[in-house]
């Protein structure tokens, strides 16, 4: 090849071919790199299959980084920590002042931070982009969250407008996030959102299934008819399909021969200990991570499972006559209320941080963004984006006017749900959370006043009063043992 290409990719497993197979589709010339050369061969490969796509491959980093055209820019699509150093220093030992390296990978912030202030005092410029959507998404529209050089973004931006999901309406599923390692956390919060999301699902078949035995056909009806509604989403949509495949290796439904253990990457502990640094509540989301450490202790529950025998709790569930209708019903309201609740925290987490690391980040804007392409795409999201056009400094999304009246509406089928499920042994430990997230913040008084007294009885902490300013301290020892004489 003679002509320079417009941009690189080094990193081929799927998410990093896909990608590279979308820029290319969308008429942006790509020379790829991967370490192990075979990947190389195969993007190659797939870019004549898929419409001999403009993709040039490379095996050695120096002729594939003079094949861009300056100012170079390279994403990386490798695995995050020691791999992503290894890359940039084999990368940046050919690029030359004002090239750029973004990181498409899942990495913490702070990481991105560093390597952007390393890269600065070469004269690079970094951007660590969040990439959702799966491989589907890569190779035919993700939702892009870049952050970090804004004079990088504006190097690509033309490029990833173009390569982003698009959505009518609402536009491509990419905006530029902010300085720093913004674009990750925004993406690491997103994910914590999913954790959530998936773990309200799951209560959700898990009550139709253990309470109101619903066989799979009946929960694929169900979910699809539910993807018609305010939960029409890319999650409740791949759950309707899950519930219609067949087993290819025996009998009956493959669902059911899946092994009931979660697995994860990081990115929702991460979202949990964020949420505490800064002291947001953020319960769904914590419930969603207890329960994938609780999955995984599967010989543990068995064993348990028959330590319980005798509590009768097999005998509950099959006594209990249900109107399938109404529980399907009810258990729709829950799992939108409780979906409010989650991405309520999300949120709320996304703008705390923002305030301390002066981001000033547009929740509004990200919820756009997140419309398309991502794993967490949903109609609700236009909901979330106009409560914020309504107010960008909207206290929490539960007190926005529209929502506030969807979870009125909803909450005696979610009280139901959740009184249901309790007293029939099934756990719903998301939606429970989610509901006593509503209760606590929407009550005037809550008993934290008997709390402060402790921590004054036996810790002098002090505490306010409700009616003179000031802070207090009672020696409430020596008054209750005076009066115990």
């Amino acid at each position: 090849m003679a002509a320079l290409t417009r941009i690189g990719l080094a990193g081929l497993a799927v998410m990093g071919q896909n990608l590279a197979l979308n820029i290319a589709e969308k008429g942006f010339p790509i020379s790829v790199y991967n370490r192990t050369t075979s990947k190389v061969d195969e993007t190659i490969e797939r870019a004549k299959l898929e419409g001999n796509l403009p993709v040039y491959g490379f095996h050695d980093p120096q002729s594939f980084v003079n094949s861009i055209k300056k100012p170079r820019v390279i994403i990386m699509l490798v695995k995050a920590g020691a791999p992503v150093d290894q890359t940039i220093a084999t990368l940046s030992a050919h690029l030359e002042a004002g090239d750029c390296i973004i990181d498409g990978g899942n990495e913490w912030y702070e990481n991105t931070e560093r390597r952007e202030k390393a890269m600065n005092e070469l004269g690079l410029l970094y951007l660590g982009m969040g990439v959702s959507g799966g491989e589907e998404g890569a190779r035919h529209g993700p939702s892009l969250m870049p952050g970090g050089s804004f004079e990088a973004y504006k190097n690509i931006e033309d490029i990833l407008l173009k390569v982003a999901a698009q959505v009518p309406d609402s536009g491509p599923c990419v905006t530029y996030i902010g300085t720093g390692g913004s674009g990750n956390f925004v993406k690491m919060v997103h994910n914590g959102i999913e954790y959530g999301d998936m773990q309200l699902i799951a209560e959700a078949y898990d009550v139709l299934k253990s309470v109101g035995k619903l066989s799979n056909e009946e929960l694929q009806h169900a979910f699809t008819e539910w993807n018609k509604g305010e939960l029409l989403s890319f999650l409740i949509e791949i759950t309707a399909d899950i519930f219609g495949i067949k087993d290819d290796k025996g009998d009956g439904y493959l669902v059911d021969k899946v092994l009931d253990k979660t697995g994860m990457k990081g990115t929702g502990k991460w979202t949990v200990q964020q949420a505490a640094d800064l002291s947001i509540a953020a319960p769904t989301i914590e419930a969603s991570l207890d329960s994938r450490f609780l999955s995984g202790l599967k010989e543990e529950r068995v064993e348990a499972s028959k330590v319980f025998k005798s509590g009768g709790f097999d005998d509950i569930l099959s006594n209990q006559p249900v109107d399938k209708a109404r529980l399907i019903d009810d258990v729709r309201q829950a799992l939108y209320a409780s979906k409010i609740c989650s991405y309520a925290q999300g949120m709320n987490l996304l703008r705390a941080k923002s305030i301390e690391k002066g981001w000033d980040l547009k929740l509004g804007e990200l919820a756009r963004i997140w419309k398309g392409g991502c794993i967490i795409r949903a109609i609700f999201l236009d909901r979330i984006k106009k409560a914020y056009d309504r107010n960008s400094n909207l206290a929490n999304l539960l007190v926005d006017p529209e929502f506030a009246k969807e979870i009125i509406d909803r909450q005696a089928a979610w009280r139901r749900v959740i009184c249901l499920a309790i007293n029939a042994g099934i756990s719903t430990p998301g939606m429970s959370a989610s509901l006593a997230y509503f209760d606590t913040y929407r009550r005037e008084r809550l008993p934290a006043n008997l709390v402060q007294a402790q921590r004054d009885y036996f810790g002098a902490h002090t505490y306010e009063r409700t009616d003179i300013t000031g802070s207090f301290h009672t020696e409430w020892f020596k008054i209750a043992r005076k009066s115990k004489i």
